[in-house]
């Protein structure tokens, strides 16, 4: 089953100094954490941001190339976790026909938010995720995930490059 997520933030681990995109259910408190890379965070920031830039950037031309096709951006889906890292799909509508493409979660989600996309997560790699992380360290886990379901949007901060 698909959840709709929105993105509750974007933020920096303060252990491993990585970006981390937090994303929040739509309807409910599930809370996903998607380690990224600076450059896919920097993509997500300026979108977030409303910042334009004076060239495309890559999901900027992407977006624009799917128009110029005359698709459009169904949806995103983050569909699996395989190994600690994690996998989605974007959904290209067109001519009636829906294209599946694969895709790293931050490039999805970066395209996801200049195309006005609904963002999902497959319930099973949430429960994944909470299963993976429940075998590292309970403790640990428990307080991150209540600190994640409790971030307030003014805690986040603006996204520093």
């Amino acid at each position: 089953m698909e959840i709709e997520m929105k993105i509750k933030g974007l933020m920096i681990d303060p252990i491993t100094n990585m970006p981390i995109v937090v994303l929040r259910e739509k309807e409910g408190s599930k809370v996903l954490p998607i380690w990224v890379g600076i450059f896919e965070a920097n993509a997500i920031a300026l979108q977030i941001e409303n910042i334009q830039t004076p060239r495309p950037m890559t999901h900027d031309l992407l977006k624009n190339v799917i128009i110029d096709m005359k698709a459009s951006v169904h949806k995103i889906v983050v569909n699996q976790l395989k190994e600690n890292t994690y996998y989605a799909l974007i959904f290209l509508e067109q001519e009636g026909e829906i294209i599946r493409i694969d895709a790293r979660p931050s490039d999805a989600i970066a395209l996801a938010l200049r195309t006005e996309s609904p963002i999902f997560v497959e319930d099973e790699v949430i429960t994944s995720a909470r299963s993976a992380e429940l075998a590292k360290d309970s403790n640990e886990t428990e307080r991150m995930q209540k600190w994640l379901e409790n971030l307030d949007p003014d805690e986040l901060g603006k996204y520093k490059m």
